[in-house]
């Protein structure tokens, strides 16, 4: 087993054609958002090359790529650590989720059609059988595509530009927290598409605040890893 310890079938396959840094950079920061490379974990350029079947220069260039980003920290003479967030950071980072993801529900209200609730409702029906199955993966796929869906509806290129920058950290933080939330999150999920279909802008505001809110408490009042 080699030490950088990723469990069998998490290893993204390598798309080509295409920058090889860029994919190779695209992996590692799938495998850290989805926790299969876990918080404080040592990643050895060697082992981590071995892994996606490249050189070690890409991977030496991803790695700094993902320090620069705040994904990984490179400390003097010891090496490459995913970065073990703060409880500080996770703040900022989920109440700034909040105020985009209000302001999506609220446009979403005024410009949703049939088609676009649709689509929610289907998203949903696929988190609640996920979270049936037990299969913590597919719930945070699936709670990520809701909410992209519901940036979607909004129609504002801008404030769906914020929130992507925000995405990965969001599944970051979400995925210690699912299993937790459970089933709660999908009703949740149900009370905003209700007043999405109702056309209340309001109450889409005050579903989604308190939505996030919840996920923002559960995520601090943890256990510990």
């Amino acid at each position: 087993m080699l030490s950088a310890g990723l469990p069998q079938g998490t290893v993204p396959k390598l798309e080509r054609p295409g920058p090889l840094r860029e994919r190779v950079y695209e992996a590692l920061l799938e495998l850290i958002t989805t926790r299969a490379l876990r918080p404080g974990q040592h990643l050895v350029e060697s082992e981590l090359a071995g892994h996606l079947g490249v050189s070690r220069q890409p991977v030496r260039e991803a790695l700094q790529r993902l320090n620069t980003e705040g994904w990984v920290d490179l400390r003097p003479a010891q090496g490459a650590f995913v970065h073990e967030p703060t409880e500080e950071e996770a703040d900022q980072l989920l109440t700034v989720r909040t105020l985009l993801e209000a302001e999506a529900a609220r446009l979403a209200a005024a410009n949703a059609g049939s088609a676009g609730i649709a689509a929610l409702e289907e998203l949903c029906a696929r988190g609640e059988s996920a979270v049936a199955d037990g299969d913590v993966d597919l719930v945070v796929a699936t709670n990520a595509a809701f909410h992209a869906k519901v940036m979607e509806l909004a129609g504002n290129v801008v404030l769906a530009e914020l929130a992507g920058r925000v995405d990965g950290r969001v599944r970051w933080y979400y995925t210690p927290v699912a299993r937790q939330r459970g089933i709660r999150s999908w009703v949740e999920h149900r009370e905003l598409i209700a007043a999405i279909a109702a056309r209340d802008e309001v109450r889409a505001v005050a579903v989604m605040r308190a939505h996030t809110e919840h996920t923002r408490r559960t995520y601090h009042d943890r256990a510990p890893a």
